[in-house]
C-alpha cells in the first residue's frame, strides 16, 4: 500500500514541499545516529544502565556529569558524610560510577549524591533516579532505595488497541472527598469502579511524575523517571495498572517532556554546576512564562535521557501510552506565545525547533515500536500540520491531536452569546472543521477549564444558583437551562469527535466550583483539590442525572461504534436552532431553541425505520419526559418526521 505524503493530500501544503522533505529526512539521520540501522528500542536503555540497580551482586549507580570534578554518595548509610568508600569513579565520557557491596545499601534507605565542580558543589538527586520521597517536617526531598523483599507480579492483559479512545482524565491526589491528597490505592478502590461503570475505556492520568510543588498539577517535574511518592507506592500503581486492565481499560498518562522545574536541589539545574547540562544555553533555556527550563533537544545525551523515559514508563509500569504536555511550548522557539497561527508558514519557518520536532517523531517511533497498540496523543493549540500524521506520510507520528479549539468556544459562545444567538453552523463548523488525515481527541472541556480563575461549563451555566437550587423539587429556570445545556453541549462534542472523546474527572456530573489546590494565598486549603462524589449519589440532587447520561452516551457511542461511522450533516436551522447530523447507525438531533418546541419537524434522512435509542429529556437524566422511550419513526419518501422539544438532544437507531 502506498501512503500518500501529507503535501499531496493537502494542497496548502505543497508550498512547504521542501521543508517537509528536509524535516523528514533530518528525523531519518537523527534516528540512524542513536539507534544505526537496528531498532530504536534496542538503543534506548539509559533506564537500566544510570539509575540505582543490582549487578552481578552489587548495587550499581551511573550518573551523566561531564563538569563534575568528584561525585560522592550520601545518605542514612553513612551518616551523610562524604567519604571514599562512597565515591564514585569517572568512566568516561562524562560518565561517573560507583558499585557497592549489597551490604551496604538497604530497602528504604534515603540517599543523595555530592556533586563538586570547579568552584563549587552541592547536593543533588540522580538525573535517572526511581524513587523520591518527602521528608514530613523538613519537606526536604531525599532519593530512596526501593528494593521490596517480593516484586510485584502482574495478572491484568493488555487492553489492546483503542482506535476510538473514550478517555476519563483525572489526578489522583485530588480524586477523594476527604479534604487531603487521595492514594493510588484509594483511586482504585473506590474511582475506578465508577470509570468502568461509566463506560471510558481509557483512564489518563496526570501528575505522575515527582513534582516539589503540589499546586503546579504535576507540570513542574522534577524528577522524571520517579512516581510521585505522595500518592503511594510503584506496587500501588501498579495493582492500579493491573486493575485497570482487567476491567479492559487502557491507562495513559501525562508525559511532561516540553520543560522541566527549574529547582536545583530536587531536579535537573546546574546538577553538575553548568546551566546547559540538560537544557539550552542562554535564554532559549529558560521558559519566559512558566519560570522553568528548556530541554536541549539537539543534545543526544538528552534525547536518550528523553526516550529512555518513555520506555522506563511503558516497561515498569506497563503503560499503554502518552498524552504529550506543552507541545506547542517545545517545538517553537518562541514557545508560541502571542501567536495566531493563521499562517501554514509558521509551521515551517526559522521559528520552529526542529531539534524538538525531531524528538517528538523518534519518541512516537519508539513508543510504537514497544506496543503498536500504543496511544499518544499532542497537546498541541499550534494546528502545526502533519502532527498527527503517520511518520510514513511525512508526519510526525502522533495517534491523535488535542482538539483544544473546541472547548475554547464553548466558553466564548456561553460567556459572550445569548441563546438566541448561538449559530447552528458555526458549532457544527467548529466542531467538524478538521484536518481529514489526522485524528483529534475531541472534548468540552478538560481540566484547564476547571482551574482556579476559571469556570466549568455547569458553573458557567448555572453559576451560584448551583449551591441552593440542585435539589429535584426546586424550580429554577437558569437550572433548568443549565442542566439542559450541559447535556447536549458533551453529546454534540462526542457524536461529531474526530476520533476519541475526553472528559476531566467528575465533570460528567457537574462538579461544582473550580479546582483550587493548596497554597499560601488559600491558607493550604484542600477544600477544592477533591471531588464530590457524593453528590452525584445522593438521589435527592439534580447532579445524579447528568451522570446518569454521561454514562447512557458513552455506553451508546462505544456499543453501536458509532466513531467508526461516517459524519454527515442532515438538517440545520439557524432561525429555530435544530442542528441534525448521522453518523453510523444513528442519527442525533439538537434542538438548542432555547423556547420552541417543534411538531412534527421534518427533514432528508437515509431511508429507514427508526427507533428511539435515548434522549436528554428521559427523566433518568434530569429532563421532563416530553418525550416516549418507545417511539419508532419510519421515514416517507426519503423524509423523517420527529417531535424536537425545546434544549433537548435525542438519539435515533436505524433498526431496518
Amino acid at each position: 500500500m502506498i501512503t500518500k505524503k501529507i503535501y499531496e493530500t493537502d494542497p496548502w501544503l505543497e508550498p512547504f514541499r521542501g521543508a517537509i522533505d528536509g524535516r523528514h529526512e533530518r528525523i531519518l539521520a537523527e534516528r540512524r545516529k542513536l539507534a544505526g540501522d537496528g531498532p530504536l528500542s534496542a538503543a534506548v536503555n539509559n533506564h537500566i544502565y544510570y539509575p540505582l540497580h543490582r549487578e552481578k551482586g552489587k548495587w550499581v549507580m551511573r550518573e551523566w556529569a561531564p563538569n563534575a570534578s568528584r561525585i560522592f554518595l550520601i545518605g542514612d548509610f553513612n551518616n551523610w558524610k562524604r567519604t571514599d568508600a562512597y565515591a564514585f569513579k569517572p568512566v568516561g565520557q562524562g560518565n561517573w560510577e560507583i558499585r557497592l557491596p549489597e551490604m551496604f545499601l538497604h530497602h528504604g534507605d534515603l540517599y543523595k549524591l555530592w556533586i563538586e565542580w570547579p568552584g563549587g558543589g552541592g547536593e543533588r538527586l540522580p538525573a535517572y533516579v526511581t524513587r523520591v520521597v518527602q521528608d514530613a517536617g523538613t519537606k526536604i526531598f531525599s532519593a530512596q532505595v526501593w528494593d521490596p523483599a517480593v516484586p510485584y507480579k502482574w495478572t491484568g492483559r493488555k487492553p489492546g488497541r483503542r482506535p476510538h479512545p473514550l478517555i476519563y482524565e483525572c489526578h489522583i491526589g485530588m480524586s477523594g472527598e476527604q479534604e487531603k491528597v487521595a492514594t493510588f490505592e484509594e483511586f482504585r478502590r473506590d474511582i475506578l469502579p465508577r470509570v468502568d461503570k461509566l463506560g471510558y475505556n481509557v483512564l489518563q492520568i496526570m501528575a505522575l511524575q515527582e513534582h516539589p510543588y503540589y499546586g503546579s498539577f504535576g507540570y513542574q517535574v522534577s524528577n522524571f523517571f520517579a512516581l510521585s511518592s505522595r500518592f503511594g507506592t510503584p506496587e500501588e500503581f501498579k495493582a492500579l495498572v493491573d486493575d485497570a486492565h482487567r476491567r479492559g481499560i487502557a491507562v495513559i498518562m501525562d508525559i511532561v517532556h516540553s520543560h522541566a522545574v527549574n529547582n536545583e536541589a530536587e531536579g535537573l539545574g546546574r546538577l553538575d554546576g553548568r546551566e546547559d547540562l540538560y537544557f539550552y544555553q542562554g535564554a532559549a533555556g529558560h521558559h519566559p512564562a512558566w519560570g522553568s527550563r528548556c530541554f536541549d533537544y539537539g543534545k543526544d545525551e538528552v534525547k536518550y535521557f528523553l526516550l529512555a523515559n518513555c520506555k522506563y514508563w511503558m516497561e515498569e509500569y506497563h503503560l499503554d501510552g502518552f498524552r504529550f504536555d506543552g507541545v506547542t511550548s517545545m517545538i517553537y522557539w518562541d514557545h508560541g506565545l502571542g501567536k495566531d497561527f493563521g499562517n501554514y508558514s509558521y509551521y515551517f519557518d526559522a521559528g520552529v525547533d526542529e531539534n524538538a520536532v525531531s524528538y517528538l517523531a523518534l519518541a512516537n517511533q519508539l513508543i510504537h515500536e514497544l506496543n503498536p497498540d500504543a496511544i499518544t496523543i499532542a497537546e498541541d493549540v499550534s494546528g502545526m500540520a502533519g502532527l498527527a500524521a503517520p511518520f510514513e506520510a511525512w508526519g510526525i507520528g502522533f495517534d491523535f491531536r488535542m482538539a483544544m479549539g473546541i472547548a475554547d468556544h464553548w466558553i466564548k459562545w456561553i460567556k459572550e452569546l445569548s441563546d438566541e444567538q448561538w449559530s447552528m453552523g458555526g458549532i457544527w463548523w467548529e466542531l467538524t472543521n478538521k484536518r481529514a488525515d489526522e485524528k483529534t481527541i475531541s472534548y468540552a472541556e478538560c481540566h484547564d477549564q476547571a482551574l482556579v480563575g476559571d469556570k466549568t461549563i455547569i458553573f458557567r451555566l448555572i453559576d451560584k444558583e448551583m449551591y441552593w437550587s440542585m435539589e429535584k423539587n426546586s424550580q429554577n429556570l437558569l437550572v433548568d437551562r443549565g442542566v439542559a445545556l450541559h447535556k447536549m453541549i458533551r453529546l454534540v462534542t462526542l457524536a461529531t469527535c474526530g476520533g476519541g472523546y475526553l472528559n476531566f474527572m467528575g465533570n460528567e456530573f457537574g462538579h461544582p466550583e473550580w479546582i483550587d489546590f493548596p497554597r499560601e494565598g488559600n491558607g493550604w486549603s484542600f477544600a477544592h483539590a477533591r471531588r464530590l462524589w457524593s453528590i452525584a449519589d445522593n438521589p435527592n440532587l439534580r447532579f445524579g442525572g447528568l451522570q446518569a447520561f454521561d454514562a447512557q452516551m458513552i455506553h451508546y457511542i462505544k456499543r453501536e461504534r458509532i466513531l467508526s461511522g461516517d459524519l454527515r450533516q442532515l438538517y440545520v436551522d439557524e432561525g429555530g436552532k435544530v442542528l441534525i447530523f448521522s453518523r453510523g447507525n444513528s442519527i442525533f438531533a439538537f434542538n438548542f431553541n432555547p423556547n420552541a418546541s417543534f411538531e412534527n419537524f421534518t427533514f432528508d434522512a437515509p431511508e429507514g425505520e427508526y427507533a428511539m435509542a435515548f434522549n436528554s429529556d428521559d427523566a433518568e437524566y434530569g429532563g421532563f419526559s416530553r418525550l416516549g422511550r418507545d417511539e419508532r419513526h419510519s421515514t416517507v419518501s426519503g423524509r423523517l418526521s420527529l417531535y424536537l422539544p425545546s434544549r433537548v438532544a435525542l438519539v435515533l437507531k436505524k433498526i431496518s
